[in-house]
């Protein structure tokens, strides 16, 4: 397979080309159209293939950058043909996400020199946020780590209980408060009782409020600034969720959070049930933030460590 060489085992990866068969189909189908009888790539071709790439959720500016590299090669080889065009897009798009995804892990690692590491995760409701938050730490300790949750999305009582149930399910520690308490306090006890209990992970919720938000971008200041008392470089990371079935409107959650905070690294849920694959390409190379988990499926070990070799393979295949 060379470029794309085997990176998951074969269980991952066969659960990853079914996560994204529906995107996968739905693009094909509209590429076969984009070059039916055509031999050779000409201006006809891209601009389908521009319509093509934006119709599945790949976003208009980084379309319009695979575009412009394809036109690049066109005027450099002089002769393209079409039965070239899915190589030459699997190269291109994985050149793309390779200019903010430097990094190659393949598992649920963390930094060794880090502990307790502090990862902060955002999202408006109803992304997946708490889920992906049991499924990490699930995956954490799998691994041998010790993880503490922190319950700080205290706005709603539904959230707290859902992430009880995954402290309970998956068998760690849940520190939590009272709806309406002040989400500050419960990541300063999280972050407190994870150093007591000699935590590796200490995984905090946060709410996931837009309607305002100052509010929002002072409430995550504040959670910031309370755990840098115990921990002064926590968090060490702030995991944005995004829903990749809402397409165009999971681009509009993440500039809005990226507004409101900073955000080190994304996570895209529920691209088993969607044809809107592509918005992992476009979110990751408009923000120029890695993509560090996606969601291919309900299940635990549905949740994996994105890999742009493998979801490309996936896309493509």
């Amino acid at each position: 397979m060379g470029f794309f060489k085997k990176i998951f085992s074969k269980e991952k990866k066969e659960t990853l080309d079914k996560g994204l068969e529906k995107s996968k189909s739905s693009f094909f189908t509209k590429l076969s159209k984009a070059v039916a009888g055509k031999s050779k790539v000409d201006d006809d071709v891209l601009d389908n293939l521009e319509e093509v790439l934006v119709s599945s959720d790949v976003g208009v500016g980084t379309t319009l950058k695979v575009i412009e590299r394809i036109e690049e090669r066109v005027a450099k080889d002089k002769y393209l043909g079409t039965e070239e065009l899915n190589s030459i897009l699997r190269e291109e798009i994985t050149s793309l996400l390779s200019e903010t995804n430097t990094g190659n892990a393949t598992d649920f690692s963390i930094p060794t020199n880090t502990k307790p590491y502090v990862l902060m995760v955002v999202g408006v409701n109803g992304v997946g946020k708490t889920t992906t938050i049991g499924k990490l730490a699930a995956q954490f300790k799998k691994k041998g780590l010790k993880v503490v949750l922190g319950a700080a999305d205290t706005f709603r009582a539904a959230a707290i209980d859902q992430l009880q149930v995954w402290a309970d399910r998956t068998g760690v520690p849940i520190i939590r408060q009272e709806m309406g308490s002040d989400p500050a306090s419960v990541a300063y006890d999280t972050v407190t009782s994870g150093i007591n209990q000699g935590a590796d992970v200490i995984i905090i919720d946060t709410a996931g409020r837009l309607h305002n938000k100052v509010n929002l971008m002072n409430e995550l200041s504040k959670i910031k600034r309370v755990m840098q008392k115990v921990i002064p470089d926590a968090p060490h990371d702030v995991l944005l969720v995004l829903d990749g079935s809402t397409g165009q409107n999971a681009f509009e959650q993440a500039k809005q959070f990226t507004k409101a905070t900073e955000v080190t690294s994304l996570a895209v849920t529920k691209l088993d049930g969607t044809a809107k694959g592509g918005v992992v390409i476009g979110i990751s190379d408009q923000f120029k933030i890695p993509v560090k988990y996606i969601g291919v499926g309900e299940g635990i070990d549905d949740l994996q460590v994105f890999n742009k070799y493998e979801f490309v393979d996936s896309f493509f295949k």
